[in-house]
């Protein structure tokens, strides 16, 4: 169901939807904002900002421009979105702008997990106001893979997997000629296990590869042919490490160990799928129960 079609605000928390009188005017910026809101759906507001409102005041410019960022920045899925995206692009440009900034903070370092979601959701806000730009679902996506193979975060390898080949889809109908996100694409349904389409996709864009970038993608293709696979689906295994990174951080190193090693066991996900930080995690395994010899072993190979 699309914004357009929805009645019905989203809860969030710390948000009260305030509906203004047909003839509300928002007004603002020395008179260059001037927008009727007849027709227009419920404002949010900060619970602070409608308790501001009790003697019968409207919501000033700057309430309206406050709800609005902080209703997008908890759900930008939320209903009404795009309409409050657009009312963001039309009226409050500084608001737009120090997005714009927050993700380019994000990005200039490396980010720690728990600001993986932030990242998300300030790209989505911006896909909201520029939803042409498929560079935009494309680092939506490449956000979501991240989160799918970190150790702290393959509890959500299966929603941010489905997410990552939900959002390179959206990527290359915006722009089909992109070799990379078509590239990404394949490699999202590969984790999936739907390798024949993976190969289809592949196969599609080999035209627009370099020769070694060519060469990469047609050794892929080739061992999808010969069945040359992985036992299970890849995103098996990473929520089978998931459950090893559980049963680790719960004190039951040999159980870890022993999962780690299953997966492991098969060479195909192993070379093609490294994970430094499982060998990492197995060696800690090793060594809480006494097997420094392998646990060395593990370390050097992280």
């Amino acid at each position: 169901m699309n914004n357009n079609q929805q009645t019905t605000p989203t809860p969030l928390d710390g948000i009260f939807y305030f509906t203004p009188p047909a003839d509300y005017l928002l007004t603002g910026r020395d008179g260059r904002v001037a927008i009727s809101w007849d027709g227009r759906p419920p404002i949010p507001l900060l619970d602070e900002d409608f308790d501001a409102l009790q003697t019968g005041a409207m919501p000033d410019y700057d309430m309206v421009g406050r709800g609005i960022y902080q209703a997008l920045r908890h759900n930008p899925e939320c209903a009404f979105a795009s309409e409050y995206a657009a009312l963001l692009k039309e009226a409050y440009p500084h608001i737009v702008s120090e997005l714009g900034g927050q993700i380019i903070m994000l990005d200039a370092k490396e980010v720690d997990t728990p600001y993986l979601d932030r990242k998300i959701n300030f790209l989505k806000i911006m896909s909201l106001l520029d939803p042409a730009n498929a560079g935009l679902p494309l680092e939506i996506a490449r956000t979501f893979s991240d989160k799918g193979t970190r150790l702290a975060t393959l509890h959500q390898a299966v929603t941010s997997w489905y997410n990552a080949e939900k959002y390179l889809a959206k990527a290359l109908e915006i722009n089909p000629e992109d070799r990379h996100a078509a590239y990404e694409y394949g490699e999202a349904l590969y984790v999936l296990g739907r390798y024949e389409k993976s190969a289809e996709v592949w196969s599609g864009v080999l035209p627009h590869f370099e020769a070694a970038e060519r060469a990469k993608v047609e050794n892929r293709i080739a061992g999808i042919l010969a069945g040359k696979l992985p036992l299970v689906p890849p995103l098996d295994y990473l929520t089978a490490l998931s459950l090893a990174v559980e049963a680790q951080h719960a004190g039951r190193h040999d159980e870890a160990a022993a999962i780690i090693e299953d997966v492991l066991s098969d060479p195909v996900f192993a070379e093609q799928f490294p994970m430094n930080e499982v060998y990492y995690l197995l060696g800690t395994c090793y060594q809480e129960i006494g097997l420094i010899k392998e646990a060395s072993e593990a370390f050097k190979r992280s």
